[in-house]
C-alpha cells in the first residue's frame, strides 16, 4: 500500500507547503477521530476530465469541479466501532456518487449528510469537511460514523463531540493544525488519556474522569469545574519555571497560539500536558487541554537507565580484569626461557587483549552495539606492530563493518585477529615486506569479510580442514558456534592467500 506522500506525489501537483499541511492533518487527526467517535478519511479531488458530465446542478455545475475523489489516508477511532473494517486507502469514488465530497470541495464549507447510507450492512452517517490551506481547498475530510451501535449522550460524549466540531471547523477555516506541529505526535496525549475543556476565560467547563485522576495524583483534591486551570496547575507544580511555563502555555492557547507538549512533575507524579486553541470561524471558544499520566513510564525509564549504567560498569570492570590477566601473562612470558612457551604466552596476551578491547567499546556504547570499524582500526595495527620485529608488513582495512551487536562483535574480532596473525606469521619470510588487507562489505542481510595477503601463498597440498594449528582451530570453532559461518582459504589471483567468511546478521 502506498504512503500518503507517494499518493500525493503520484496524483496531485500540490505545492510543498500544501503537502506538509496534509501531513500535519494526518498527524493530528487521531484526536479528531477519537472525539468524534467516527472514522476519518482524507480525500483528494481529481481534476476535471474532458467530456465527463459533472452532473447535479446549481453550484456544483462547474466545468472545473472534480469528477472523482481518491482516498489517500484513513484513521479509525479508538473510542467507537469503525465504519470501515477494510482498508479504504487507494479507493476512487465518483463525485456523482458522493456529492457531499464535491460540495465541500467547491463550496469550501462543512456539509452534513441528512440520511445515513449503508456500507456492508452497517448504517453510516457522513460529514465532509474541506481542508483549507491558505485561500485554497486542497482536500476533503469525511467524518463517517458507525450508527449500528446506539450511543447514550453523556457529559463526556457531549464534551468530546463539541470539541471535535470546533476543531473540524478550524480545519475548514485553515487554522488547524497550526504550524509548527507537535514534536513527537505519537507520544502526545490523546483524548482518552485525559481531556479538559476550557471556556474563553480559562475556566474549566468539563474535565474527563481520567483528567481528574491525573490532577488528583498531582495533589488536587477537589473537582476542577469552574476553576482557572492555569492557577490550579501552577499551585501544584513545585518547580517555579515549569509552573510558569504551563500557565503561559494555557494562556497562549486561550489567545489562539499553538502549544507544544510539556512534561510537568508534582508530588512524584509526571504528566504530559498539551493545550490546543479552539477558535472556530475565528471566534474565541476557549481551549482544549490534554493530560497524560506518564509516571510509571518515567519510572521504568529511570530503571532502564540504571540498568544500562550497571551493564556498562560491568563491561568496564571486565575490561580491567582482562587487562590485568594480559599483564600477568606478558610478565610471565618475559620470565620464561623456553621459546615455545614464550610464544604461546604472547599469543594468549594478544587474544586476551582483543577481548578486552571489545569490552572497552561496550563500556561506552549504546544498546550493546559496537562500532566495529573503530574497534578493528585499533586492534589490527596492534597485531601488525607486534610482528614488525620479523615481518615488515602493513595491516589495512577497506570498506565498513558498521555497527554490530556484542554477541557478534566479540567472536568476529577474535576471528580477525587470528586470521591476520596467521597471515603475518606464515605468508612472509623474516624481514620481508608486504600488505595484509581486511575488506568488509555489508549488505542487507550479510557481512562479507575478506582477509588477503600478498605473501608466498598456501603450501602445496594444504588442507585447511586438516590443519591442526591452534589459530585455525579457534577460527573454525568461533565461526561454527558463534557466527554461523565457514572459513574458505583460497589462492589470491594476484599472488598470496585469501581468507573468506560470510556472516548472516539479520535479526542478530
Amino acid at each position: 500500500m502506498s504512503t500518503l506522500s507517494e499518493l500525493l506525489a503520484e496524483h496531485t501537483q500540490l505545492s510543498g507547503g500544501a503537502v506538509e499541511h496534509l501531513q500535519r492533518v494526518a498527524a493530528e487527526w487521531q484526536l479528531l477521530a477519537d472525539m468524534s467517535f467516527a472514522d476519518f478519511l482524507l480525500w483528494i479531488p481529481l481534476p476535471w476530465k474532458a467530456g465527463a458530465d459533472p452532473g447535479g446542478g446549481g453550484p456544483d455545475d462547474d466545468r472545473s469541479a472534480p469528477t472523482e475523489f481518491l482516498c489517500v489516508a484513513q484513521a479509525r477511532p479508538d473510542t467507537a466501532p469503525t465504519a470501515y473494517p477494510e482498508d479504504v486507502v487507494g479507493e476512487r469514488v465518483a463525485a456523482t456518487e458522493y456529492p457531499q465530497l464535491r460540495r465541500a470541495a467547491v463550496e469550501g464549507r462543512i456539509c452534513r449528510e441528512e440520511d445515513p447510507r449503508w456500507h456492508l450492512d452497517v448504517p453510516v452517517r457522513r460529514e465532509t469537511i474541506p481542508v483549507r490551506h491558505g485561500d485554497d481547498v486542497i482536500a476533503v475530510l469525511s467524518r463517517d460514523t458507525n450508527l449500528a451501535m446506539p450511543r447514550v449522550p453523556s457529559p463526556l460524549e457531549i464534551a468530546y463531540l463539541g470539541s471535535a466540531s470546533d476543531l473540524c471547523q478550524m480545519v475548514a477555516d485553515g487554522t488547524f493544525p497550526q504550524n509548527p506541529t507537535v514534536t513527537g505526535a505519537d507520544t502526545s496525549p490523546r483524548a482518552g488519556d485525559g481531556l479538559i475543556r476550557l471556556d474563553s476565560r480559562g475556566l474549566v467547563a468539563y474535565a474527563s474522569p481520567n483528567a481528574l485522576s491525573a490532577y488528583h495524583r498531582m495533589g488536587h483534591a477537589s473537582d476542577l469545574v469552574g476553576l482557572s486551570l492555569a492557577v490550579a496547575t501552577r499551585e501544584l507544580v513545585r518547580d517555579p519555571f515549569d509552573a510558569a511555563d504551563v500557565a503561559a502555555r494555557i494562556q497562549a492557547a486561550l489567545e489562539g497560539r499553538p502549544s507544544l507538549r510539556l512534561e510537568i512533575r508534582a508530588r512524584g507524579a509526571v504528566m504530559l500536558v498539551r493545550a490546543l486553541p479552539l477558535r472556530p470561524r475565528g471566534d474565541a471558544a476557549g481551549a482544549l487541554v490534554l493530560v497524560r499520566d506518564v509516571t510509571d513510564l518515567r519510572r521504568r525509564d529511570l530503571a532502564l537507565i540504571s540498568k544500562d549504567a550497571t551493564i556498562r560498569e560491568i563491561h568496564h570492570r571486565v575490561k580491567n580484569n582482562l587487562q590485568t590477566v594480559a599483564a600477568l601473562l606478558r610478565l610471565q612470558a618475559r620470565r620464561t626461557a623456553i621459546p615455545e612457551a614464550r610464544r604461546a604466552l604472547t599469543e594468549s596476551v594478544r587474544r586476551v587483549t582483543s577481548i578486552a578491547l571489545v569490552h572497552e567499546a561496550l563500556a561506552y556504547s549504546v544498546a550493546e552495539q559496537v562500532d566495529l570499524d573503530d574497534l578493528v582500526d585499533t586492534v589490527l595495527p596492534a597485531i601488525g606492530d607486534g610482528a614488525t620485529a620479523e615481518v615488515r608488513a602493513k595491516v589495512l582495512r577497506e570498506g565498513s563493518f558498521g555497527t554490530l551487536s556484542a554477541r557478534l562483535a566479540t567472536p568476529l574480532v577474535l576471528v580477525l585477529t587470528e586470521l591476520v596473525h596467521n597471515a603475518l606469521a606464515h605468508a612472509y619470510s623474516p624481514g620481508e615486506t608486504g600488505e595484509v588487507v581486511v575488506s568488509a562489505r555489508r549488505s542487507a542481510g550479510r557481512l562479507d569479510v575478506l582477509v588477503a595477503d600478498d605473501g608466498r601463498g598456501l603450501p602445496e597440498g594444504f588442507d585447511p580442514d586438516a590443519a591442526d594449528g591452534l589459530g585455525l582451530q579457534i577460527v573454525r570453532t568461533l565461526l561454527d558456534s558463534e557466527l554461523e559461518s565457514e572459513l574458505q582459504l583460497r589462492p589470491r589471483p594476484e599472488g598470496g592467500t585469501e581468507a573468506v567468511i560470510s556472516i548472516p546478521i539479520v535479526g542478530r
